[in-house]
């Protein structure tokens, strides 16, 4: 067991030091990840209710005429003009706030069409809210998803006229002005509640006071929450109260006709905040100065445990994000400075997904986390009894570490085999496979050899889980379909696709029926296998299958085994045969009892007594473990329990219609296993923007039959 830091210089005990903080941060991460959404829902709504009054009109043009000479004439402008005045803002305005751009002019028009229609014409309650929404966008504008987002950072350097100024004030209107209209918003909210509270109002207060929205609340109810309003204290339970108070008084009949914009307004405040002059803001201004320290690394106190993460794969970000809400010092270390979902790997292999794709820079990860560093370097050694580790020419010390640094291609003792025989490990395997799979095209398209050509047109994936099930599908697809009458000479087509397996079966670690059924998707995908065939040689021009058999081919692609870094011999401990640092039953590494290892570096038989295996969820649920293992700590509870891992199915896809899923109480095969293969992959893929370029990729290339990324890059010529 690893001893408890010493916080006896802090004020404030554990459970306000540790369990607050990480409510508090978590909390916030959920609001962080809910906001664009939720402003999304807000603009397409009230774009709908507006642009839907502009189309009815529109279509009878004649009573929309009538209605502006008779039914809300305005004093100061001719009827026509009103009319087509208000239908070019009723049709035009929500479809740009739709899709956020010029956000704050289209909301402008329409709050102002409101107002003008609010005063002139008959008062109603639909109006104000949708002015309340309004004027929050005409403050802080569209959220992420929107156009106006997406183009600020650019407009604001730029040479355009007048750019940089309007930027700066926009910038100025969503920091000050905004909390000033959520301030607002919930004032007017307060008013209303105690205006039919009975306390004393204005003369002529339905101008201006939704006063009917909340007719039937109960006097103690609206007090109570006009006073906590007023406050600014709790405002996002509050919010959740009014919502509930509204949906209870619809349920019950008494606002039928009651839209969902009062409960979206309500939505602003639970979101986004209480505003200026509220007490959420001066706690939330405390908590930031006194337990949070969220502002710069360097701001974090000194005394808080140095907790230093090696590896930014599926476990060392899980322990991460677990990690940021407690107050300790992070130090994220990595060789590349982006986070590679390597389950996608094949897909940059094979053309179909660009390495963007499916890679997020760290950096960008944690950037709102103030007590979390990242260094880009490739540790080479680790002093355990001076708790430093070196990288590169610097050295850094830490209270703990944790080895999440994966694991790298084993060739069984045949490290010569390596050049002939690529894997697919990082972006650069996946780029040079890219490479080295269209050039053998290129170059049998060139060739006048028959014997070359075949050479270059056969393919040869060493290996049979589920990455070479995957290459081996994928590359005949490409084969088929991606490259189809592209060439002259050529029929691609014609290549030949050999999977070879040294077991009995492919997907080992799946079912047999599974195993049987993916055997059977690569036999339609025209992919021979090869089973209980073990490789015996590589070399540039050809593969040999036990002593007697031999392939020619110009690309071998690798998939058949892995090994562990070298964090053992960094620690100089005992590993398994291949490489994984043996660990105790909360992952503690034997002999160092502040250092732990996770995901394909860890020997663990957290499975009921079996080794654990090297697939990303199980890494990620060890680098939560590690994570709650430290909180536990901090909060001085001796008893930890011992790390289990939870199995949570096995996925593989052949070609672009079948697949395998193994659940254990349920299997699944065929299409609808592939659409539940795409739905995990993209809802585990780092970053939003990911997610929707990889949906967009796949989409295209499933309705198209076309890879778009078919790329080679490299100075070979390919002749």
């Amino acid at each position: 067991m690893t001893a408890a830091p010493d916080f006896q210089e802090e004020r404030f005990s554990p459970f306000v030091r540790v369990t607050v903080r990480g409510w508090v941060k978590t909390y916030r991460s959920v609001i962080a990840l809910v906001s664009p959404f939720f402003d999304l829902l807000i603009r397409l709504l009230v774009a709908q209710a507006i642009f839907r009054s502009g189309i009815v009109k529109l279509g009878d043009w004649d009573t929309a005429l009538n209605l502006a000479r008779f039914e809300y004439p305005v004093s100061w402008m001719a009827p026509e003009t009103a009319a087509v005045v208000g239908v070019l803002i009723e049709v035009i305005a929500p479809m740009l706030l739709l899709f956020g751009l010029f956000t704050r002019g289209a909301a402008l028009a329409i709050l102002t069409l409101l107002a003008i229609s609010q005063v002139e014409y008959i008062p109603i309650d639909f109006n104000l809210w949708l002015v309340a929404i309004l004027g929050w966008y005409v403050l802080s504008g569209a959220g992420a998803f929107s156009f106006d987002r997406a183009v600020s950072a650019g407009l604001g350097g730029s040479a355009l006229p007048f750019a940089r100024p309007m930027m700066r004030v926009f910038g100025w209107m969503t920091e000050f002005g905004a909390p000033v209209w959520l301030m607002i918003l919930r004032l007017w909210i307060a008013a209303t509640l105690l205006s039919l509270a009975g306390f004393p109002g204005f003369p002529d207060a339905s101008i201006f006071l939704p006063l009917d929205s909340f007719e039937g609340l109960g006097l103690a109810a609206s007090t109570c929450l006009a006073f906590a309003l007023v406050a600014g204290f709790m405002i996002p339970v509050v919010g959740w109260l009014l919502i509930l108070s509204l949906s209870t008084l619809m349920v019950m009949g008494l606002h039928p006709d009651l839209s969902l914009f009062p409960i979206l307004s309500f939505g602003l405040l639970l979101v986004f905040g209480a505003g200026y002059m509220s007490f959420d803001r001066l706690i939330s201004r405390w908590l930031e100065s006194n337990i949070l320290f969220d502002r710069k690394y360097d701001e974090v106190p000194g005394h808080w445990p140095h907790v230093v993460v090696v590896g930014a794969g599926f476990g060392g970000l899980a322990c991460v994000n677990k990690l940021k809400n407690l107050p300790v010092r992070i130090t994220l270390i990595d060789r590349h400075n982006y986070h590679l979902f390597q389950p996608l790997l094949y897909q940059i292999a094979t053309a179909a997904l660009s390495p963007a794709d499916v890679a997020t820079p760290i950096r960008g990860l944690f950037r709102r986390d103030g007590n979390v560093r990242v260094v880009l370097g490739e540790v080479s050694g680790i002093d355990s009894e001076a708790k430093t580790l070196t990288f590169g020419r610097n050295s850094m010390d830490y209270d703990h570490l944790v080895l999440a640094t994966g694991a790298s291609h084993s060739y069984f003792g045949k490290d010569e085999w390596a050049p002939f025989a690529p894997g697919l490990k990082t972006i650069e395997d996946g780029v040079s496979v890219r490479a080295s799979v269209l050039r053998a095209f290129e170059k049998a398209e060139s060739s006048s050899d028959p014997a070359r050509i075949k050479r270059l047109l056969t393919f040869v994936i060493v290996g049979a889980g589920p990455t070479g099930v995957e290459l081996a599908g994928a590359i005949a697809e490409l084969a088929h379909h991606g490259l189809k009458d592209e060439f002259s000479r050529i029929d691609p087509a014609q290549a030949r696709i050999i999977l070879v397996q040294s077991g009995d079966r492919i997907l080992p670690a799946f079912p047999e029926e599974l195993s049987a059924r993916a055997a059977q998707s690569l036999d339609n995908l025209g992919v021979e296998i090869r089973m209980g065939s073990r490789v015996t040689h590589i070399a540039a021009d050809h593969v040999e299958i036990g002593k007697d058999i031999e392939i020619a081919t110009e690309t071998v692609l690798w998939a058949a085994g892995v090994v562990a870094s070298p964090a053992g011999r960094w620690l100089d401990t005992q590993t398994d045969r291949a490489g994984r640092v043996l660990v105790d039953d909360h992952l503690c590494v034997a002999g160092h009892h502040n250092v732990f290892a996770i995901g394909d570096t860890a020997g663990s038989n957290g499975w009921d007594g079996k080794p654990v295996p090297g697939l990303a969820p199980a890494a990620k649920q060890a680098g939560t473990y590690v994570a709650k293992f430290l909180e536990k700590q901090l909060l001085g509870e001796a008893m930890v329990a011992p790390f289990v891992y939870r199995h949570q199915g096995s996925l593989a896809t052949i070609g672009r219609k079948s697949a395998v899923a193994d659940f254990g109480f349920f299997k699944l095969h065929g299409a609808l296993a592939w659409w539940l293969w795409g739905a995990v992959h993209v809802g585990f893929l780092s970053g939003t923007r990911n997610r929707i370029s990889v949906l967009v990729n796949w989409i295209w290339s499933y309705f198209t039959m076309q890879n778009g990324i078919r790329l080679i890059t490299g100075k070979d010529s390919g002749a």
